[in-house]
């Protein structure tokens, strides 16, 4: 467990650009993001929070508007140990409210990695 973690906290780790991705969101919406990332971490869910269709259970997605805009943060609680945040970006997809394919398969990709590090890190997968 790691020092600055509380209670029944499980860590946040971003994989591939996530965090910086994230970090480069505007304020507000980095705060209702944040707020969901951290009820996660402690086994809660957020109102904004939503199933992400096409990777199974305990792949999750949380959408914020901001002016005009709209943010995505996918993440899993697939791991006991740990939350991995897959992907946060701005929706710019050029059919509507459909996600564009490279953010689908990019989040698939990283799913993989994830996994591969949970498994290097605490031993085979456990939910």
């Amino acid at each position: 467990m790691r020092p600055h973690l509380q209670k029944g906290e499980r860590p946040l780790d971003w994989v591939g650009s996530s965090k910086r991705d994230f970090l480069g969101f505007p304020g507000p919406v980095k705060d209702e993001l944040g707020n969901a990332l951290g009820l996660a971490q402690f086994g809660g869910t957020h109102p904004k929070t939503k199933l992400w269709k096409g990777e199974g259970a305990g792949v999750f997605e949380i959408v914020d508007d901001h002016d005009g805009d709209t943010y995505r943060a996918v993440y899993t609680v697939r791991f006991r140990d740990v939350v991995y945040v897959l992907h946060a970006f701005q929706k710019k997809s050029p059919k509507g409210i459909k996600t564009a394919r490279t953010d689908i398969d990019l989040i698939a990709r990283r799913l993989r990695l994830a996994q591969q590090d949970y498994e290097a890190r605490y031993g085979k997968a456990k939910r």
